[in-house]
């Protein structure tokens, strides 16, 4: 019995030695710099492929390349979503995207009102988010969507979470949705009201071209009934499915402000 306990003993050990080697091997995998990047690639580009990714998407990861002001960006959200929510709204120009968003929500009221109907999410809610992330497309970004999504996946900060959605961004390539020289923001990003590749994937509608003012509101109405908007409340009445868009508490209560003001027009 000894002799077991001994032997059970000593492959526990085994085993949990094995076990910190396999998490010295995940850790590894990530980097905090761009030193590591081509070759992060080369193994990312096995796992891509076993996932479905194909030529062209292939070929735009092998000239992804690392992004700096990507990573700094990063670096740098908690101090963007900081603070009160009013002092977030004075930053981001609150009062501004009430105005025109009033002012776009009627010259755009037949668009508007068909999303309702198809999604039952009213038009205050996808204007703030609109104004908000592009000042009504007035900035969807300049950085290289493939490069950016693809060194946040590679980054030690949160590569889980930007895996799947780098992974999207390749197969977006594949389909022609994107391209290697696509870009926009600078966490990857895309159209007018900012979606991830991920997202892109699941809830695009239409011809899927978020560039388009109609196909990413539309888009944008379809996520959050995704996520759980309910037609007919309010937005404060709906901040779990406001949620799903960001996790940031600030953003959240400043768009269900927002929306709450467009709708009351």
């Amino acid at each position: 019995m000894a002799f077991l306990a001994k032997g059970r003993i000593l492959a526990a050990a085994v085993v949990a030695v094995l076990g910190l080697a396999t998490g010295a091997q995940a850790a590894a995998s990530c980097g905090k710099t761009g030193a590591g990047f081509d070759a992060w690639k080369q193994d990312f580009a096995a796992e891509a492929r076993s996932e479905g990714v194909e030529s062209r998407g292939l070929a735009a990861l092998a000239g992804a390349t690392y992004a700096t002001r990507t990573i700094s960006a990063d670096r740098a959200i908690h101090k963007a979503f900081s603070g009160s929510v009013d002092d977030f709204m004075k930053r981001r120009g609150g009062s501004a995207i009430i105005s025109k968003g009033r002012s776009l929500k009627k010259s755009n009221a037949a668009l508007f009102n068909q999303i309702e109907a198809n999604y039952g999410v009213s038009p205050g809610v996808l204007l703030a988010i609109w104004g908000m992330e592009t000042g009504f497309g007035a900035s969807m970004g300049n950085q290289n969507t493939v490069s950016a999504i693809v060194t946040l996946a590679y980054d030690c900060r949160r590569p889980d979470y930007f895996h799947p959605h780098a992974i999207a961004a390749l197969k977006l390539v594949d389909r022609g949705a994107l391209t290697a020289s696509s870009v926009g923001a600078m966490h990857g990003e895309i159209g007018h009201t900012q979606f991830l590749p991920g997202n892109v994937l699941k809830y695009a509608v239409g011809s899927g071209n978020l560039r388009d003012k109609a196909t990413a509101l539309a888009s944008t109405a379809n996520f959050l009934k995704g996520h759980g908007w309910r037609a007919g409340a309010s937005a404060q009445s709906n901040m779990g499915a406001i949620a799903g868009w960001n996790s940031a508490s600030v953003y959240q209560q400043a768009i269900a402000r927002i929306a709450t003001a467009i709708d009351a027009d």
